[in-house]
């Protein structure tokens, strides 16, 4: 099995740290590591918030996680509760990487971190990686056992697992439709549709909670390492960042965002981030279907959840696209994100009935 090693580079100067000071913390907390020297650092460069880094000490290798420069443990980067969501979820779902230590002291390199083993496999990204072949059947349990897990994931009682305190209590699906909408409002430039009515319909048909699940809050294939040597398996699952406790089908329908196949119409195809258009792939609705069955839910109102999952990964680009029109950030891969924040809207507002 070949390792992941995509999207690995020198570290950044800026976001450099002191590598010796690391290897003195975390030496007493690994014994495999006593009498080695300090281990050769690369970045991860994949993502836009916490920094990701690997420790390659040879024929061992492990990843350290910090919030970016600037930031506080208190904010979204909260590295205590990143390393509390594995830590308890590792015993109930066996793709949660082992955490070898958490280092809260700021002196040691300017902020809290945690270091976890290193998951080996594939990340994929919107093709397939060079030399690497999926066949049909191989795409559809790929996307099988994709979906398969995140029930499971949901299944999982939150209370014996310590797991409840991570949410706010009842009314999720109300919170994340006002916090959604009003953060689009925030963010919206004027070459974007209003949304109005749109966040309006979301506001009106929402419905009740259907219970309180663990949530992940970023499933995608590009967030799973993955097995594809004969019958594909994920051999671990990345960024709990935005893992909270809330309504498990708010969380179905945001990763099916991400889920273009390929009988889908070109434009909504532009804004495909993985290969779930493979021969083979399941469908959205073939998806929703095996994962009700395996949790146990029902919903008689699947089109709020798919309406909502387009409309929040709508916002999730137009907040990068105003960044990007006000030039805060000049990546030119955001050139063309409000042309994708328009086709996803348009797409929500069709399914919703408001065009």
């Amino acid at each position: 099995m070949s390792e992941n090693t995509t999207g690995l580079r020198d570290v950044r100067p800026e976001d450099a740290f002191d590598v010796e000071a690391v290897h003195a913390w975390l030496t007493p907390r690994v014994p495999a590591l006593e009498a080695r020297p300090a281990p050769r650092v690369r970045q991860f460069s994949g993502g836009a918030s916490n920094l990701t880094y690997l420790l390659d000490y040879g024929d061992l290798e492990l990843v350290l996680r910090r919030p970016p420069h600037g930031h506080k443990a208190a904010s979204a980067h909260d590295m205590g509760r990143e390393v509390r969501v594995q830590q308890r979820l590792r015993p109930h779902l066996d793709v949660v990487a082992e955490i070898h230590g958490f280092c809260q002291d700021p002196s040691v390199i300017g902020s809290e971190f945690y270091v976890m083993e290193r998951l080996n496999g594939i990340v994929l990204g919107r093709k397939l990686p060079e030399g690497v072949e999926v066949s049909p059947e191989q795409a559809r349990v790929l996307g099988e056992t994709t979906y398969d897990t995140l029930a499971d994931l949901h299944s999982i009682d939150v209370g014996p697992a310590g797991l409840a305190d991570l949410g706010k209590g009842p009314g999720y699906v109300r919170r994340q439709v006002e916090g959604w909408s009003r953060r689009f409002r925030d963010a919206l430039t004027d070459d974007v549709p209003p949304a109005e009515e749109l966040m309006a319909w979301l506001a009106a048909h929402q419905p009740a909670d259907v219970r309180a699940s663990l949530l992940h809050g970023d499933w995608k294939l590009d967030n799973l390492v993955l097995d594809l040597e004969g019958t594909p398996r994920i051999t671990g699952v990345l960024d709990w960042e935005m893992a909270t406790v809330g309504d498990p089908l708010m969380d179905l329908g945001a990763s099916l965002a991400y889920w273009v196949t390929a009988d889908d119409d070109e434009e909504f195809g532009l804004v495909s981030t993985q290969p779930s258009t493979l021969p083979g792939m399941p469908t959205r609705e073939q998806i929703v279907e095996r994962y009700l069955a395996r949790t146990g839910l029902r919903t008689e109102n699947w089109t709020f959840y798919e309406v909502f999952g387009l409309f929040r990964l709508a916002v999730i680009i137009q907040q990068i696209w105003a960044r990007y029109r006000s030039g805060h950030t000049t990546n030119p891969r955001f050139a063309h994100f409000g042309v994708a924040a328009a086709v996803l809207l348009q797409r929500a507002e069709r399914l919703a009935g408001c065009r």
